[in-house]
Formats: structure tokens, sequence, C-alpha cells
């Protein structure tokens, strides 16, 4: 599947695409961005994903080039340059084929060297379209791996854990330390040992048919598919919680899953090498991952 690149603006091959030396996005991570998934070729969940986009630049006081109204145009009109996948990918859900990605970045901009954000000129604003990279079916069948690493999660103040900016270094260093044990995913916990997220996703537990996960105040960051999941799971009537959980929590429960744009709902069926649970992917899991598709089936089908 080709991919396509809009760089303020204009669509250009991804061999064409290039920003400066200079850019603060590239030099110091400053910079703001999304991950937008499709379905049947229509992104999910685009207003969510530009509100934290929006609410991201606020908290580091970067001024966005484009306004939502603008990123939502230029976002489609990106989507609509990606010709159709020749080939499927026959290790892929059905619900995954032929979709894509859209990642959304702005940075500040370049200028003279320095950390003072005034340096900065001509802001970038890009939107990446490529296929989506999601887990194979077997995995929601059978489940992933995921291990509790070293590397630790930053204290809230450190960097705002409420943005989502393009300074990813722990979460690069923690996801290579888990797939060096074979895990799928890496998770973290903060200073005091609780847990907070994943390098790349948010975490949830079920005891006894309840769902916990970790509160905002956790220091993490509000993923737009967790809201998603709490809200669909509420509304199920499931039982929720967001509490704080310990390494033990994780280890002792019935079942464990992780939610992000690309995986949706994604089955935890071993950590640190032992099963959790029974071993085998668990019902409550089963129904929220099904409540997700359900929606995702009704937005797409709204285009």
């Amino acid at each position: 599947m080709t991919i396509v690149v809009n760089l303020n603006g204009t669509l250009v091959p991804p061999g064409e695409a290039a920003v400066s030396v200079f850019d603060r996005g590239f030099l110091y991570g400053d910079s703001v961005y999304e991950v937008v998934r499709t379905y049947r070729r229509n992104p999910f969940e685009l207003g969510a994903h530009l509100g934290r986009l929006g609410r991201s630049a606020e908290r580091l006081g970067l001024e966005l080039p484009w306004a939502a109204a603008r990123t939502r145009r230029e976002v489609l009109a990106t989507l609509e340059a990606v010709p159709p996948a020749e080939v499927a990918d026959a290790e892929a859900a059905p619900w995954n084929k032929g979709e894509l990605s859209l990642r959304i970045i702005m940075t500040r901009g370049s200028g003279e060297l320095g950390l003072d954000p005034a340096l900065a000129v001509d802001p970038r604003a890009i939107v990446i379209a490529s296929p989506l990279s999601a887990p194979p079916l077997a995995a929601y069948r059978a489940g992933v791996a995921c291990r509790i690493v070293g590397v630790r999660h930053e204290p809230p103040g450190t960097v705002d854990p409420g943005a989502k900016t393009g300074a990813h270094l722990a979460n690069v260093l923690a996801l290579q330390e888990a797939r060096a044990a074979g895990a799928h995913e890496a998770l973290l916990l903060d200073r005091g040992g609780a847990v907070t997220e994943g390098a790349s996703s948010n975490v949830f537990t079920v005891h006894e048919g309840a769902v916990r996960t970790p509160p905002l105040a956790a220091g993490i960051l509000a993923g737009v598919t967790r809201e998603l999941v709490l809200r669909l799971a509420r509304a199920g009537g499931v039982e929720v919680r967001e509490a704080p959980l310990l390494p033990g929590d994780l280890a002792s429960a019935d079942e464990l899953f992780i939610t992000s744009t690309a995986r949706e709902v994604l089955p935890v069926t071993a950590l640190d090498g032992r099963a959790v649970g029974s071993g085998r992917v668990g019902p409550v899991t089963t129904r929220l991952h099904a409540l997700l598709r359900a929606a995702a089936d009704r937005e797409a089908a709204a285009g």
C-alpha cells in the first residue's frame, strides 16, 4: 500500500517529505502528535483525537499551525490520496485488512539553536497516511505476552503526562527491553512501584468480572481508546474502577488486556513469563472488544 505524506498542506511522495535538521521536533521532541486509525477507510474517533491534540499543544504553549477544522480537512484529503491496497495481509484480523493509520504531527518549528521556544519560526504540520500496523488475528484469539520492565515511568511534572508529545525515549527503551524478553508490550511502573501504562498502550485488569485501570492522576496519558472502553463498559453494565494497580494486581488478575488505537482491546494471556488467569482469553475482554468493534462499525457505517 502506498504511503502518502501531507507536508504543510501539500501532498508529497515519502521520499521527498523532509523537515529542517533545525526543526525543534527533531532536536528536542518539541512537538505534539496523534495517531488515528480507519475503519472502512473512515477515520475513527477523529474528533476526540483532534481535541486531545489541541489540549496537548495548550499544555506546551505550542501554537498549532492549523486549527482543528483545517486539520480535519487535511486528514481527509490525505486519506483520499491513498489508493486501495492491492494485496491484503493474510494474517491480519478481518476488520484491519486494507485499513490505514494516520499520524498527525505538529512541531513548534525551526530556528536558531537553543532551548528557548521563542527561537522557533516556521511551524510544521504533517499528516502521514500509511498501512495500519496492528496485531494479527491470532493475537486476539490467543492473547499476547507483556513484561513489566525496569525502565520507570517518569513522575508527573517531569514532562506533562497529559500532553502527547514527540519525546518518547523512555517508551522506546521500555519496548526494547520487553521485546528482548520476547514480549509484545512493555508495562511501566512509577518510582513508587505502581503500574502506570504500557509503552504505547493503557492497561486494564479484570478481577471477578470487575474492570480496573490506573487513574489519570497516576500521570498517564488519557488514551482515546481507554476512554472509549471505559464508556462502553459502563454503558454495558460492566463494573469499572479507576484505581491504582500494583504488579501483584496484574499477576493475580483473572484477565488482563491493553488498549490503543491500533490494538483496540488486546488480550494479555502471559505476564513476565507466567500465565494470566487461565492463560486463555477471558469473557470480559472478549465482551469489551465486541462492544468496541460494534461502536467502530456504527461510526464507519455512518461515514
